[in-house]
């Protein structure tokens, strides 16, 4: 008779699981996980570095060495009273399979046949390989190997993500008319929608020609009309751009998150609004992550450390630029922007290298949040100080880590998470504004 499986599973992890969340074994119960050797040999090159991959590395180094303190790995240490044992499994591993498959001794190699080898040991348990890089993942099915993504942090159903807008047409005209008859706000219960709001929520309330603007005051518990109010010299030219400058205005809502496609606005928007409650915050960070494209490493480019990160930051510099082109160069407003940029009251900057950093009174944007990993926007927000806020940008379908997806990135996993709290607010970006080319290349191409 063949022998029963056990209902406790053994997880190999990849390197990448872990660099992407460096707390990654605890987050599979009562199952047992193993480590091979070469994901710690690759997580050894990663231990130096002031990125944010780094940091995951080293972390993950001390968590094994508090874990293990006296003890050592063959026999499995117990994660925890309810969790499994994790394991390092050391050595050359042998499975013919594999060797004939593929040639080269390569670390993803060696993981597939660590896992064919303890298939064929451990036949009471059920082995399964966890990685983040979906080629490896298509290998270990091709050799009859299960495989699965890392899902912690992954967001199910993105067709449900939450909007931050709701639209209402043929709405009751008496009711839109108090919107501009009620300075103060409308009672959310004298509104009459089919639901209840979420915190910090806004709204398109429509009837023929007669429309309004509202945004859900959480904590007055009354709905609010928004108006079109311009910021640094940019005017809001949709609904969506006016919702997103009121949640970027409002000092009591100290995390927002702004996403959608090139051109819709975001990092614009957000820049022009941190120029305009400048003197509420005592300096403004634009900082942005710094991935590779291609997967090759920042090293190849030519020049000093500068010159390497200047293809990288150009972006944001040019969102400056077009505020700056609002003024004449002649304009006290154009002169502070050189002013602040000197003066450091305004940086730009790879996310890198504001670690360390009090994050006290400061307006800090972060553009294509998207290519962070849902614990690393943690560790971001976490460092947040007194008066300060948070704002996060990006195109969750334009993803450029190898790892990450519209559906386990950072920023798609803040949304999810952060929706209905009272200190956050969200505005999904639709509308191009950039151009007619731009907007049709963005749709069709």
């Amino acid at each position: 008779m063949p022998e029963k499986k056990s209902d406790k599973k053994l997880f190999i992890l990849d390197t990448n699981v872990i660099l992407y969340d460096h707390t990654c074994i605890y987050n599979f119960k009562e199952h047992d996980v193993v480590i091979p050797i070469v994901v710690l040999e690759e997580i050894d090159l990663f231990k130096k570095g002031s990125d944010l991959i780094n940091f995951q590395a080293r972390e993950f180094i001390r968590e094994m060495d508090k874990l293990s303190k006296d003890q050592v790995f063959n026999k499995g240490l117990k994660l925890s009273s309810t969790h499994g044992r994790l394991f390092v499994e050391v050595g050359e591993p042998s499975s013919d399979r594999v060797h004939h498959a593929f040639t080269t001794n390569k670390p993803d190699h060696r993981i597939l046949a660590l896992a064919d080898e303890l298939r064929n040991k451990r036949k009471d348990r059920e082995v399964i390989i966890i990685s983040k890089d979906i080629n490896l993942r298509m290998k270990a099915k091709s050799l009859g190997i299960p495989a699965e993504d890392y899902e912690t942090g992954k967001i199910r159903n993105l067709d449900e993500l939450y909007t931050g807008i709701e639209m209402h047409e043929n709405f009751d005209t008496s009711t839109i008319r108090k919107f501009y008859e009620n300075h103060g706000g409308v009672p959310v219960d004298e509104v009459g929608l089919p639901g209840q709001p979420m915190a910090n929520q806004y709204f398109i309330l429509k009837n023929h020609s007669t429309s309004a603007l509202a945004h859900f005051n959480p904590f007055q518990k009354v709905m609010e009309k928004v108006t079109r109010r311009a910021a640094y010299g940019i005017e809001p030219r949709n609904a969506e751009q006016a919702f997103a400058l009121d949640a970027l205005m409002r000092q009591e809502v100290p995390v927002v998150t702004l996403t959608g496609k090139a051109g819709t606005g975001k990092t614009l928007l957000a820049l022009a609004a941190a120029l305009q409650q400048r003197q509420n915050y005592s300096q403004i960070y634009l900082a942005r992550p710094v991935v590779p494209l291609s997967n090759r490493d920042i090293g190849y480019l030519p020049g000093d450390v500068q010159e390497k990160l200047n293809p990288y930051m150009q972006p944001l510099w040019d969102n400056l630029a077009v505020i700056r082109h609002k003024f004449s160069p002649e304009s006290a407003e154009h002169s502070r922007i050189g002013e602040m940029v000197e003066k450091e009251k305004l940086v730009i900057t790879p996310l890198a290298y504001i670690r360390g950093r009090s994050l006290d009174k400061i307006f800090f944007i972060v553009d294509e949040a998207q290519n962070l990993t849902p614990h690393e926007v943690k560790t971001i927000i976490t460092r947040a100080g007194e008066g300060a806020k948070m704002v996060f940008v990006g195109d969750i379908y334009q993803i450029d880590s190898p790892y990450l997806d519209s559906q386990s990135n950072g920023l798609t996993y803040l949304v999810d998470r952060m929706k209905g709290q009272e200190l956050f607010a969200h505005v999904n970006l639709v509308k191009g504004e950039r151009s007619a080319l731009a907007e049709l290349a963005s749709n069709l191409l």
